[in-house]
């Protein structure tokens, strides 16, 4: 139990399934008032819906992140139901189609950056200054192990993903001094929807990529945000960490 965590208010993009989801229940778990951001109303809803029902507090809240009036709004929204905000998890993200790079075409390039890069500035964008009026707060952006080494057919995907560790690193440079922190986590092959429709062959030889040769449960990457939330990592900011079974070790 992080006991610094209780009565903190919390904005979780994404938040309607997967990794999100996993966090948004893992925060409310801690006593976290939670702000359920998915493009998928229902989705969003529905862990909003199971959050009250355990007892915690919670908004589901609809925006697209790659546009920055929607996400400008729910960070408001999210301000006008609890007063505050300071914790901010940017997980949202999609996959993206699968091309060599010279293949690729350029909508989907620019798709897959709109929301995997562009929409993690638009969130810190809005979100900073709400933290600024508390005196500070702890943002999470979701990376990838892809943002640290490449792989083939993934261009734009792992483009995006290199440029939120660089973004996390300026802005927790930026920010230190006025008590925000801001790290970045790598998860590895998780079972969350962007795998959803890959056969079990394909998840069996992605999970030999890791050196626990498995596949990553959501929980497993919501325990380390949940710490990186918390006041008991008050020393750490700009850091990327890996929650990748030993990915980038292999």
């Amino acid at each position: 139990m992080f006991a610094s965590l209780r009565s903190r208010v919390a904005f979780v993009t994404g938040g309607g399934s997967g990794i999100g989801a996993a966090t948004s229940l893992m925060f409310a778990s801690q006593g976290v008032k939670v702000a359920v951001v998915d493009v998928n109303h229902e989705d969003a809803e529905g862990i909003s819906q199971r959050i009250e029902r355990l007892g915690g507090e919670a908004i589901a809240i609809a925006a697209d992140i790659s546009k920055p009036e929607q996400v400008q709004s729910a960070v408001l929204k999210t301000v006008e139901k609890f007063h505050r905000l300071d914790i901010a998890v940017n997980n949202a993200g999609i996959g993206g189609d699968q091309a060599e790079t010279s293949d690729l075409a350029v909508d989907s390039w620019r798709r897959v950056n709109s929301i995997n890069l562009d929409g993690v500035f638009y969130c810190m964008k809005y979100e900073i200054p709400e933290m600024l009026k508390n005196g500070g707060g702890s943002i999470i952006n979701i990376s990838s192990i892809l943002g640290q080494v490449g792989f083939a057919r993934a261009s734009a995907y792992v483009a995006a993903k290199h440029g939120v560790v660089g973004l996390t690193q300026a802005a927790a440079i930026e920010y230190g001094p006025r008590k925000i922190r801001v790290n970045a986590v790598g998860p590895g092959f998780i079972r969350t929807p962007i795998l959803s429709g890959l056969s079990e062959e394909m998840l069996k030889s992605m999970a030999q990529l890791h050196a626990l040769k498995r596949i990553g449960e959501p929980d497993e990457v919501a325990a380390l945000i949940t710490f990186l939330a918390s006041s008991e990592a008050s020393f750490i900011t700009g850091s990327y960490y890996a929650v990748d079974g030993g990915y980038l070790a292999s």
